[in-house]
């Protein structure tokens, strides 16, 4: 009897190591992706991001989510990917905020709630400047006419941003003290509910991407008075720079996908080119070209060494804000 429950439990273990390779070499993906959007609909985020989600499906053979969890300006989603299980199954779509959050914790002697090293690049996919919009019942016509005017009453002009040191409140603060002026900061949760918050005239402007933007320029709600890029934007050319407009100051939204640090080499290969070919879907083209935004695609590699870059720019930029009372 001994014997043969001893065979009976070799047999089992043989089974279990036989059977151990094919679970390990699952092919990925074989079920439902999650792409989470750190902000609220309606910003630039999600408007690349939900016809990503839509090609990738087309590459994967798979359905592929976009989920919003949004709060503490991008921070609460992208912490939930990085303590995500780094199976390649859950990923987020982010901007600059991913490089600025640990900067502002270090600022104010916090801990940051997450750091870059906990992310992997997997693809840039947009690279925007930014407009500098207003309410087009406002008064102002061009930059320096609002600049002029927040001189003489300093603290009084309203900004919307997409949340404290995030990914729009970092291009207006730059362009405040170049402008050596003041205004009231409202943080909001996203792009979304910052485009909101003019539309409904609980603040006057807001540096805005383009995407967001672009409609309700079209549409005559907002009227551009400048763009933070180094040239005028082709879809805007009667918008001059920032720079032209006698301010240094010169910054890029950027969309990037990142997934957690530990993903497997395999599982990084097929999220790589995957989005390789899923930036090359025509429906996606379309869709970036009716928010006129650009495909400004890298791939991991250079994806990697750009966001480097970008990120100790950003990081001086951090510093030389400094703590910033929001009121």
């Amino acid at each position: 009897m001994h014997r043969f429950t001893l065979l009976i439990a070799r047999l089992i273990a043989l089974t279990l190591v036989a059977t151990a390779p094919a679970v390990a070499q699952e092919p990925f993906p074989s079920r439902q992706i999650t792409i989470v959007n750190p902000f609220p609909p309606g910003g630039q985020a999600d408007l690349s991001g939900r016809p990503l989600a839509a090609a990738l499906e087309k590459v994967f053979k798979q359905p592929v989510g976009l989920v919003n969890k949004s709060g503490a300006a991008g921070a609460v989603g992208m912490q939930s990917v990085a303590i995500a299980k780094p199976d390649g199954y859950t990923i987020t779509i982010t901007v600059p905020a991913i490089s600025t959050l640990p900067e502002v914790d270090k600022l104010f002697g916090r801990q940051p709630v997450i750091t870059r090293e906990q992310f992997a690049p997997i693809a840039r996919i947009n690279a925007d400047p930014c407009l500098i919009v207003v309410g087009a019942d406002k008064p102002w016509k061009t930059i320096k006419d609002l600049m002029e005017d927040a001189k003489k009453r300093p603290g009084q002009i309203t900004y919307a941003s997409s949340g404290i040191y995030g990914a729009s409140h970092v291009p207006m603060e730059m362009l405040l003290q170049a402008a050596d002026v003041k205004m009231r900061h409202l943080p909001t949760a996203g792009g979304g509910p910052a485009t909101t918050a003019v539309l409904g005239g609980h603040a006057e402007l807001w540096c805005s991407t383009i995407g967001p933007a672009t409609p309700h320029v079209k549409s005559g709600k907002f009227r551009a008075l400048a763009v933070s890029g180094a040239q005028r934007q082709p879809f805007f050319p009667d918008v001059p720079t920032l720079k032209e407009s006698g301010y240094d100051v010169e910054y890029y939204l950027w969309i990037g996908l990142f997934g957690p640090k530990a993903m497997p080499a395999p599982v990084m290969k097929a999220w790589r080119e995957a989005v390789k070919q899923a930036v090359e879907d025509p429906a996606f083209k379309s869709a970036l070209e009716k928010v006129q935004s650009p495909l400004a695609y890298q791939d991991a590699d250079d994806f990697q060494k750009w966001w480097d870059a970008d990120s100790a720019r950003l990081a001086e930029v951090i510093k030389k804000v400094g703590k910033v009372e929001v009121k």
